[in-house]
């Protein structure tokens, strides 16, 4: 085999491997910054074995293998006299093997509740939001710190730093390696969904850069979303979220012109929707729905999408639906950002005037200011009422304060349209 196509098959395998390795480890060890560091070692040493020695037929089991082994070594050289830890040493000689033909078994069979607990663990809300995000991407979406900085337009330094505090700060702390129960899974919860679905909001809609999407961030959301729907089935909020995210990705291909522009969602060409993604949202959609009737922010945003979904042109869709969706989630999240969508499905659904009676309070919420869809929505809305002057000041306001290029693309072309 070529060394660039061990290269990719070992980053390929990394991928995929990686998150379960970590999770494994850390049950072993009850430390994530050491697990991740024997991960590593695997890493570095299939990264100098395999060109050599070629490609295991197993190679997660042999990934687990060594880091196993290297973890063994470590206690035995550390003498770790803390009872604990000594113990930990033990069980991990005890369940050491060479590879075998099955992973699951060299995991010990306890993958599901090993991932879960690394979930819950880097997505803890003792982290800030964004060491909780980068070190997800760094533990469960296998990402490395360069692609994380390149995501985030972020220096590898500043990722390394974030990343390396935010394992102190859980070791410091003293986190449990535990998925919540009781009382405490709920907040835990509300924190791992929000991880993920920020992650998927950067690659939907990049905050700065040159690129209006990064599918790649959306596509490592989703996949951490299927897996923490297939580990915690009755949780109705992940499935709501899962559904979220795969109906608006549906939009991808259809969202990017032919030199990178971007399409607002009236102006899409439909036809171009991923139905693979919309029937897959749906699906998740009525399982959350299914599972509790009362449903949660994120169900409601599903079913707002799914709105959007089920209408094969743009002028089908049902926005009194969609509006009356929005008052239902502005009772149980009240949020600025809210309000704000609520004035754009008012405005379709009764007139731009009723659009902008939402949108004007909005002026003085804190939490909006710098926030550039504020006036990009005055500006929508003053431009249907034909009050072009105002509309263009507003559409100049949006593009001076985005840090987006192709939006602000996109905002200039608007507020040129807006000619009295």
């Amino acid at each position: 085999m070529e060394s660039t196509d061990i290269s990719k098959t070992i980053d390929a395998v990394w991928r995929i491997e990686a998150p379960r390795l970590i999770a494994a480890l850390a049950r072993m060890t009850r430390d994530v910054g050491l697990a991740e560091d024997l991960a590593q070692d695997a890493l570095v040493a299939a990264l100098e074995q395999w060109p050599r020695d070629g490609v295991p037929r197993n190679p997660g089991a042999w990934l687990m293998a060594i880091a196993k082994r290297r973890g063994i070594d470590l206690f035995r050289r550390n003498k770790l006299a803390d009872q604990k830890h000594r113990q930990v040493g033990y069980e991990m000689e005890a369940r050491q093997e060479d590879a075998t033909p099955d992973f699951n078994a060299a995991l010990d069979d306890d993958v599901g509740d090993d991932l879960l607990r690394l979930i819950f663990t880097a997505c803890h809300p003792v982290l800030s939001t964004e060491a909780r995000v980068t070190l997800t991407l760094k533990l469960l979406a296998g990402l490395t710190t360069e692609e994380i900085a390149r995501a985030f337009l972020a220096t590898e330094t500043t990722i390394q730093q974030r990343i390396v505090r935010a394992k102190r700060t859980l070791a410091d702390k003293k986190i449990a390696y535990e998925v919540p129960s009781g009382a405490a899974l709920s907040p835990r919860l509300a924190s791992v969904l929000e991880v993920i679905y920020l992650i998927f909001n950067e690659g939907y809609s990049a905050t700065a850069g040159d690129d209006w999407m990064r599918p790649a961030l959306c596509e490592d959301a989703q996949r951490l979303g299927r897996v923490l729907a297939g580990l915690a089935p009755n949780e109705p909020e992940v499935h709501g979220l899962v559904a979220l995210m795969e109906i608006q990705a549906s939009r991808a291909a259809a969202r990017v012109g032919p030199k990178g522009q971007p399409i607002l969602l009236m102006d899409q060409d439909r036809r171009r929707w991923n139905q693979l993604l919309i029937r897959r949202g749906l699906t998740a959609l009525a399982r959350a729905e299914r599972v509790r009737a009362n449903r949660g922010p994120y169900t409601l945003q599903a079913a707002i999408a799914a709105c959007h979904a089920r209408a094969r042109q743009a002028d089908q869709t049902d926005w009194r639906r969609i509006a009356s969706l929005y008052d239902d989630l502005a009772v149980i999240m009240p949020s600025p950002i809210v309000e704000l969508n609520r004035a754009v499905a008012y405005g379709m659904a009764f007139g731009p005037e009723r659009g902008l009676e939402i949108v004007e309070p909005l002026g003085g919420e804190p939490a909006l200011n710098g926030y550039p869809y504020l006036p990009g929505v005055r500006g929508d809305l003053l431009f249907k009422l034909k009050r072009f002057d105002e509309a263009r000041a507003e559409f100049e306001k949006a593009a001076a304060l985005t840090k987006n290029a192709a939006q602000r693309a996109l905002l200039l072309e608007r507020a040129q349209r807006s000619t009295s």
